[in-house]
Parts: C-alpha cells; sequence; structure tokens
C-alpha cells in the first residue's frame, strides 16, 4: 500500500501570522518519517466567502467556483493535519467557513492537530473535533499543543524566537503520537474503503 497522502492545514490567512511556523515544523517531521505524504494546503490559495449555497453541501454540488477548486483539493487526500490557531477559544472564522465549504471530501478520513494559542489551543481543538465528527471525519487522540510559557517563548509577536527547535522537548513526543495516529488511521480507513 502507498503512503497515506495527508493535508497539513493552515487555520489563519492573517498577514503576520504565526500558523507558517509549526506550520513547516510538522510538515518536516512528518517528511522526516518516510511512512507519510504530507502537502501544506493555505486558505490563502482558496479565498472562499461565507457559504452562500442554495442547499446543503452534503446533498447538492456547490455553485461556487472556488468552493468547487477547493473540495477537490481536499479530495485528494487520506487525512488531514489541522495547524489550529485559537480565537476566542475556538477556531477561526476562516477555518469554520472552509470546513462548511466541503462536505463528502472530509468523511471517513482522521485529521489531529497541532494547535496553539496562549493555553495551547485546547478549546479550539475541542470545537474543531465536534466539527469533524459532524463532518464524519475521525479525530485522533493525540495532539501537539503550544501553549503558556512554549507559545511565548517561540512566537515572534511575543518577543519569542520563532524557532521550535527551542521548545522540542515539549512538543516532539506529541508529535511523533500525532502522526503515528494519523498514519495508522489513514492506512485503516484507506483499506476500509477499498
Amino acid at each position: 500500500m502507498s503512503n497515506p497522502k495527508i493535508a497539513i492545514i493552515v487555520s489563519s490567512t492573517r498577514p503576520t501570522r504565526f500558523a507558517d511556523i509549526p506550520t513547516a515544523w510538522i510538515k518536516a517531521q512528518a517528511d522526516a518519517r518516510g511512512d507519510i505524504d504530507a502537502e501544506v494546503v493555505d486558505p490563502r490559495d482558496f479565498p472562499m466567502a461565507s457559504v452562500d449555497e442554495a442547499a446543503s453541501i452534503a446533498g447538492a454540488p456547490t455553485q461556487v467556483p472556488v468552493a468547487r477548486q477547493w473540495q477537490k483539493k481536499l479530495a485528494e487526500f487520506d487525512g488531514y493535519i489541522f495547524v489550529v490557531a485559537e480565537y476566542n477559544r475556538s477556531i477561526t472564522g476562516v477555518l469554520k467557513n472552509a470546513l462548511d465549504q466541503a462536505y463528502v471530501e472530509w468523511a471517513r478520513k482522521p485529521f489531529g492537530a497541532v494547535a496553539y494559542g496562549s493555553m495551547g489551543g485546547t478549546s479550539a481543538l475541542a470545537h474543531l473535533r465536534m466539527i469533524g465528527v459532524e463532518l464524519q471525519m475521525v479525530p485522533v487522540r493525540n495532539s501537539v499543543h503550544i501553549g503558556g510559557g512554549d507559545f511565548f517563548k517561540v512566537h515572534p509577536g511575543f518577543g519569542g524566537s520563532g524557532n521550535l527547535a527551542d521548545i522540542a522537548g515539549s512538543i516532539e513526543p506529541s508529535a511523533k503520537a500525532l502522526l503515528d495516529d494519523v498514519v495508522w488511521w489513514a492506512n485503516a480507513t484507506k483499506a476500509a474503503k477499498a
């Protein structure tokens, strides 16, 4: 069986986003393994307005061209890792909209997350897991949380280094567990669908 193809989906489109740092870091962690083919998918490349469809995307094809492009891209993957920024104790509006712009493409595929914020993105990830279940996705147990002192140590906007190697001892074991989970579930769901 070929390696599972996993999208690493960025959740923020802010010009000064921190997301690029953990995105590059988890991509490097995935690439170093040899049992996963990872690709970064950036919502900046799919600028979608809020969902404006005549009916639910779950039951009717989308009429919005950029949403069709988004759906086509998502369909390429066997699973997903979200790089989750926490805004006001939830996921970003951009990520919620991106999730809502697809349905069948998400179904029966695993997802995990690298979450960040002052509290490690825990509330945002909890919301993402609930949304994922409704989209018939398989949320994995393990995740990476960058929060508290570690978050401020590496976030350049707060005077941090911008280098996740400075907190490697805190997050590398979680990254291994996350990637192990996503690979296992991606292989299992691929086999079940075959």
